[in-house]
């Protein structure tokens, strides 16, 4: 069912050459049919037939789509080397051995991809070759048209572009058909669109020490990063650079983005094809990062890096920033400084182009390049600070998801260079960094890239996302948007992440798990995990309980929808959604643990441990569900992923090495057994039995808590049993309002058996000062015949016995309005549970109400 469904979304995406739009139709079936084109029958995939001397990135892709032939059916395609055979699979590049062959012969129409950039067309041609009934064939107008192409029938036949980076089960089949037609996506709105790995350590760097045994990200990795934006449609990369040397520290790396189709840029502060971490590892070789003193040994380093790279598409970030991405120096908005820096940007911009210009041979504006207004960029921009009109002006975000800037629609029709966007859903900065999970509501990005597309910004858009995981979701719908922005609407959006769960786990729950993954990132949106502390939200009004609530009843969903889906699926959804969801809930708990701490604690209640208690726990379950992601899920795949620090923040460069457990308090124990005083409110005071202000013992015996008895708190009980009980008792002390003669008391004690007297146990219950009264607990709580049913089963099948006695309030209060309850037991086994004293508005709960305010005396 998931292959059938998937197929029916993905043709929103396709067109007819000569029809406008392909609109729920079903192109791939497991039917096959002499109608249809087969691609997969009992098992065996059609033969392939493709040019061994095409270009190797459509080599490499077609490599990959024997794979995934593969890993639906147990089978890669056969290879032919002579075109034969009833159907097969021709793929190739428009002037590839083959579909040259099939242009020159009138069968195949090519027209459609004549000036057009990185499309490609699937369409099916019947005797296209001799010895050939029909072919299935893939082409494009340029590599990575053809790629795309391959990628998607990859993903027609149910292989994900997730399926290695988010563990997406694919389905297996025995048979696979494709109606015969000419499809295509058409080409990308955007001309660049990739992904920025920033912040790498030590999540990245973790993993893959763990996974490669390198202390960077070596052709092996870049290699499977390069195949998932190749999947996603994207086509370019700004490697990581904090702690690695793309360039630098494997020399394949390059090799393989080229080779693979893949256009590598350097961030905002990386001028020149240069690393950071190329300087920052050869200061004493280069000196300081400063134009001014060191004019000769940065042109030299700067040259360096175009030599590099004058073969490739490599995009050419120019300008300069200060030493590790930081501004180039001096006050921050001081005019003479700002000035000073525009006019050296200026000098820094002219020699990089004549650099640009000596190297390739040509000119410069041949050559794409890149300015960044990034940060103070922006404020030099402002004031008049400009590049050539060929250079890309790449505009950013606010770190946080809000466009900074739009160029006007004159300043776009004066820029023929065109506009970019700097986008980020990972961040390390103030107020607090933002890295560990994702928090990025695709509506909040819909609504900012489609005004920044509106507004001439189609040039390039690049996403920051930090470690790359766990931020799978939203690089989708980026890079998705990026091909086609006018696609999604407000009123189609959420079909996006509706579509995205079918895909990776089946159309029967696509609903659910859209709909907990939209209110996962809505949640975690309100307050980034960084973010969030004790004093997010405000606790007696509620608040702060309700968000609570609402994260427990989303994990109970999530946890519910984990369990029933197939054990394949399970590793992807809890990397998308469970583990998020879990991570968040127990950090909302934990938090909210520290909040309630810190307010009784304030007032002296003794409860004040038991939330301390829970802050204690929250953390090491935090600990405990990111080993799992690390260590278990998975089978440990992605060991060293989950590792970034997220409790402890203060400021952004807070200098703490591991998660730090939240400041919390406790009440000095000593003042456990004594010390309450209560307080009315709303006309009833509702007091648990271990709260009391003073406890007298026996000599023999003593009065004993027993922690989670009854329905609420505990129970308290003289202990043992054996030992006469005279002489003990409770006192509870609370204010009462002035005018009362009376008040209703009742009393909830554990539903005991008249063991050790037949005729009942008592005790008796009075306001010091004032008349005691005796009440007997459990004379009838027997099996005579008269009581069995009517006393016996009620009370022992409800646990409790309730007893409701009338007592004098005495006209001399300990001092003010302060009275004390004695509570003494005449038989032993009496346990008490709880004391409600009402003083005319208690109304009957089942819980007796929850426990009145009261402090230390």
């Amino acid at each position: 069912m998931r292959v059938k469904y998937l197929l029916l979304t993905f043709c929103v995406l396709l067109v007819y050459e000569d029809i406008s739009a392909i609109d729920n139709v079903n192109i791939i079936s497991n039917v096959l049919s002499d109608e249809r084109f087969t691609l997969l029958k009992e098992g065996i995939p059609t033969p392939i037939l493709f040019d061994e001397d095409d270009d190797v990135g459509v080599l490499d892709a077609i490599k990959n789509l024997r794979g995934d032939f593969m890993r639906v059916c147990g089978d890669s395609s056969q290879v032919l080397n002579v075109p034969s055979g009833k159907q097969i699979i021709i793929i190739g590049s428009y002037d590839s051995r083959y579909v040259s062959k099939l242009v020159k012969s009138g069968k195949l129409d090519i027209s459609t991809l004549v000036g057009k950039t990185e499309q490609y067309i699937i369409t099916t041609v019947l005797a296209p070759l001799p010895g050939v009934d029909e072919a299935l064939l893939i082409t494009g107008s340029d590599k990575r048209g053809v790629v795309y192409g391959i990628y998607e029938l990859s993903e027609q036949i149910g292989v994900s572009p997730w399926y290695d980076w988010a563990d997406a089960p694919v389905e297996p089949q025995t048979n696979l058909s494709l109606e015969r037609g000419t499809y295509t996506a058409g080409e990308p709105a955007v001309r660049y669109r990739g992904i920025f790995l920033n912040d790498e350590a030590p999540c990245l760097t973790g993993w893959v020490k763990n996974t490669y045994g390198t202390n960077y990200g070596d052709h092996r990795f870049y290699a499977r990063v390069f195949e998932l934006i190749l999947r996603l449609r994207g086509n370019l990369l700004w490697p990581a650079m904090w702690n690695w040397s793309f360039y630098g520290d494997d020399v394949k790396n390059s090799e393989i983005a080229n080779r693979m189709g893949v256009i590598i840029g350097t961030s905002h502060h990386e001028p020149m094809a240069r690393n950071h971490q190329e300087w920052a590892r050869n200061r004493n070789k280069y000196g300081v990062w400063d134009y001014e003193s060191n004019q000769q040994t940065i042109d030299k380093f700067f040259r360096e890096g175009i030599e590099r790279v004058k073969d490739t598409e490599d995009l050419i970030t120019i300008g300069m920033r200060g030493d590790g991405d930081v501004a180039m120096g001096g006050d921050e908005g001081d005019t003479d400084i700002d000035q000073r820096n525009i006019n050296l940007l200026r000098k820094i911009v002219a020699n990089q182009r004549a650099i640009i210009e000596d190297v390739t041979g040509s000119s410069a504006n041949k050559r794409t390049q890149v300015w960044a207004i990034y940060k103070e960029v922006q404020r030099y921009y402002d004031k008049g600070l400009r590049v050539p009109d060929d250079v890309i002006m790449l505009l950013c975000d606010d770190n946080w998801g809000n466009v900074r800037y739009l160029p006007s629609i004159s300043d776009d029709l004066q820029h023929p260079g065109g506009y970019g966007m700097y986008y980020h859903i990972d961040y390390v900065g103030a107020p607090r960094n933002s890295k560990w999970l994702n928090c990025t509501q695709i509506q909040h990005m819909w609504e900012q890239l489609q005004l920044s597309y509106d507004y001439g910004v189609e040039k390039l858009w690049i996403l920051n996302v930090g470690d790359l995981k766990p931020m799978e979701y939203p690089i989708t719908f980026f890079l998705d948007m990026a091909w086609n922005p006018k696609r999604f609407t407000a009123e189609n959006l959420l079909d996006h992440t509706r579509l995205f769960c079918a895909r990776l786990f089946g159309e029967e729950f696509s609903n659910e798990a859209a709909r907990i993954l939209n209110m996962q990132c809505k949640y975690a949106g309100r307050c980034t995990p960084e973010l969030l502390d004790r004093d997010t939200y405000n606790l007696e009004s509620g608040e702060w309980k309700q968000v609570v609530d609402e994260y427990r009843i989303l994990e109970s969903d999530a946890l519910r929808q984990y369990v029933s889906l197939p054990l394949v699926a399970r590793d992807a959804y809890k990397q998308l959604i469970l583990f998020p969801v879990q991570a968040m809930a127990n950090l909302y708990e934990m938090y909210y643990s520290q909040a309630m701490n810190h307010s009784l604690y304030r007032e002296g209640r003794i409860e004040a441990n038991e939330w301390a208690e829970r802050v204690k726990q929250a953390f090491a379950r935090d600990s405990v569900l990111c080993h799992d992601y690390n260590c278990i899920m998975s089978g440990g795949k992605w060991n060293g992923m989950m590792k970034q620090k997220h409790i402890g923040y203060t400021s952004w460069n807070d200098q703490f090495p591991f998660d730090k457990l939240p400041e919390i308090y406790y009440v000095d124990l000593s003042k456990k057994c004594g010390g309450c005083v209560f307080t009315y409110i709303d006309g009833v005071i509702s007091i648990e039995s271990g709260h009391f202000y003073a406890a007298d013992n026996t000599p023999k015996a003593t009065w004993q808590e027993i922690p989670y008895l009854g329905r609420t708190l505990s129970g308290v009980s003289l202990m043992p049993y054996t030992e006469d009980p005279l002489g003990a008792s409770l006192r509870y002390r609370m204010t009462l309002p002035d005018g009362l003669d009376k008040v209703q008391i009742h009393v909830v004690l554990k539903s005991t058996l008249a063991f050790h007297d037949k005729g009942g146990h008592e005790f008796s219950i009075g306001f010091l000062g004032g008349k005691s009264t005796i009440c007997n607990i459990n004379k009838d709580l027997n099996e005579d015949s008269k009581n069995i049913y009517s006393v016996f089963y009620p009370t022992v099948a409800r646990r409790i016995i309730e007893c409701v006695v009338l007592i004098e309030v005495p006209n001399n209060p300990i001092e003010g309005n302060i009275y004390e309850l004695v509570v003494s037991p005449k038989d032993p086994g009496i346990v008490f549970e709880k004391f409600v004293i009402d003083l005319g508005s208690y109304c009957k709960t089942y819980l007796y109400m929850d426990e009145s305010p009261w402090h230390y005396e």
